[in-house]
């Protein structure tokens, strides 16, 4: 089979498309037949080496940390069945040859669900992690509740769509902060106001009850414009947004949480809901083949797009 692979650390030219032996799953496993992956942070984090700690330096590993597709093969003691359309994720920081990315993975039968009935593949990968981190974020790290004000910044890639969406499902009242030239997308994705984070300044904007963090900088700034007794969390990891959350602890219940999504089946049937009531759709900006899952990566880094980047592996 075919499966996308990190050959070294660096640049997305690193990834090379392989002829591997075709996995076959144990006792409590899944193969799938993936049709489709996103490219994620954490994707472009590993390829890049930043977690070589964590990564090692043997290589190749694989890449592409969510899917959908279908059910190809069951080890013993599974629920699903061959056939079943699915989504899911790999075990975030694990280290693979083979992962998301890749015509076949397999993974342990706890990090699937079924996929929302009617989506397509493309689609459905559009929204595993980011839909997931984003309702990981509002419902159990920040417990939005109805009727409070919440910001939103970098609400045009991948989590900010999917917040935006669940923020407004939720009762939210939804402030985003991306370009300018996104205010009208996220406008119908549910957002009540948009700023363009290049001229709007922390203090000319809030306060707010909740804010979800996807950029990384100035936390301490957009911190102040915390309501009492307000929360804040961010995912942008990076070694200023570390020393930020980390000197924020004293500010008790308004200091600035991180958080990290490693869904189960259980998040992923609650994401389903969302998308089969209509609270939450697919955001995508551009589809690439696995051939070229290089360029999806650089797509990923320039950012200025809204929504993600999906790798079309078979059959989406």
């Amino acid at each position: 089979m075919k499966a996308a692979q990190i050959t070294r650390y660096g640049a997305p030219e690193a990834l090379r498309i392989n002829d591997v032996d075709r996995p076959a799953p144990g006792a409590g496993e899944v193969l799938v037949s993936v049709e489709a992956s996103s490219v994620n942070g954490l994707d472009t984090i590993v390829r890049a080496g930043g977690l070589r700690v964590v990564t090692g330096r043997r290589f190749p590993l694989g890449v592409g940390l969510d899917f959908a597709g279908v059910v190809a093969a069951t080890g013993g003691g599974v629920r699903h069945q061959v056939g079943d359309r699915v989504w899911g994720t790999v075990q975030p920081l694990k280290r693979y040859t083979v992962a998301g990315a890749a015509e076949y993975v397999v993974v342990a039968a706890d990090r699937i669900g079924p996929a929302p009935e009617g989506l397509p593949s493309v689609e459905a990968a559009s929204l595993v992690v980011a839909g997931t981190t984003a309702l990981t974020a509002l419902r159990d790290t920040l417990h939005l509740a109805g009727g409070e004000r919440l910001l939103v910044r970098g609400a045009a890639g991948g989590v900010g769509t999917a917040a935006v969406q669940l923020a407004h499902a939720m009762g939210a009242h939804v402030t985003a902060l991306s370009r300018s030239r996104h205010a009208e997308a996220l406008r119908e994705l549910g957002a009540d106001e948009v700023f363009d984070y290049g001229t709007t300044t922390p203090d000319r904007i809030g306060p707010f009850d909740v804010i979800l963090d996807t950029v990384g900088r100035e936390l301490h700034s957009y911190r102040r414009r915390l309501t009492r007794g307000g929360r804040m969390a961010t995912i942008a990891l990076s070694a200023s947004s570390v020393a930020a959350i980390a000197a924020s602890s004293v500010h008790g219940a308004r200091r600035i949480r991180t958080l990290s999504s490693n869904p189960d089946a259980a998040m992923l049937r609650d994401l389903a809901g969302y998308v089969t009531s209509g609270g939450l759709r697919p955001v995508v900006d551009s589809v690439y083949p696995l051939a070229d899952i290089a360029s999806a990566h650089q797509a990923f880094e320039r950012g200025g797009v809204v929504g993600k980047q999906v790798v079309k592996v078979s059959g989406a």
